[in-house]
């Protein structure tokens, strides 16, 4: 294996809560009590597009804009790292494994997370919402990431936590890992069929060797 494509939120950096509360946050704004923490939990993983434009089309595209607002005002205070992340990242890389991200978020807000763990030299692409016409579950972002690290599907792996990650992964014709450490559950994501469950980060570092 030559290529490791992560999904960011979630995966890398835990931002659940962030999300949460800033969905939270916008849409008692325009619907106070309407919406619940179900509600919010199936908004993590698509654009923010697609879901304001889903809830509340007349007014999605203020929404989406107090969403980003409140959340980069908030986000250091409301994120974690996950454990052995940013060790695992940084043994990956020595080992001379090429480093993806392909994600939904708009490239400023994602160069704030990685500059916040410290990894943004251990990834040689990153691929956001900037970079893209479909997003995922589409194939083009990961098909974007591969090409520009000259590395073919056969020999890439996406890791990610949720449905649109497994099935871009699908889609594109790469292997997938599920993290066990999913906000939706081990379970939710076995069912999307993954080739790997990750139990922990550092399990990588075997798979890389098979």
């Amino acid at each position: 294996m030559k290529a490791l494509l992560f999904d960011f939120d979630g995966t890398l950096l835990n931002t659940n809560t962030l999300i949460i509360e800033t969905f939270r946050h916008v849409f008692e704004q325009y619907a106070p009590g309407k919406y619940t923490e179900e509600h919010f939990l199936s908004f993590i993983g698509p654009s923010l597009l697609q879901t304001f434009t889903e809830e509340t089309p007349d007014c999605a595209e203020e929404m989406i804009e107090k969403y980003r607002a409140w959340n980069h005002e908030h986000h250091d205070e409301l994120v974690e790292e996950y454990p052995l992340v940013k060790e695992t990242l940084q043994q990956l890389h020595a080992r001379g494994i090429r480093l993806a991200i392909v994600t939904t978020k708009q490239r400023t807000t994602l160069e704030h997370g990685l500059a916040l763990m410290g990894i943004r030299d251990l990834f040689d692409v990153t691929v956001t919402l900037n970079d893209v016409t479909h997003v995922k579950p589409h194939a083009e972002p990961i098909q974007k990431a591969l090409a520009l690290l000259g590395v073919s599907k056969e020999d890439a792996l996406m890791i990610g936590d949720n449905s649109h990650d497994i099935h871009a992964g699908q889609n594109a014709g790469v292997k997938t890992a599920g993290v066990a450490w999913s906000i939706k559950g081990e379970a939710y994501l076995r069912s999307l069929n993954p080739d790997y469950i990750l139990q922990s980060m550092t399990d990588l570092l075997q798979l890389i060797e098979e």
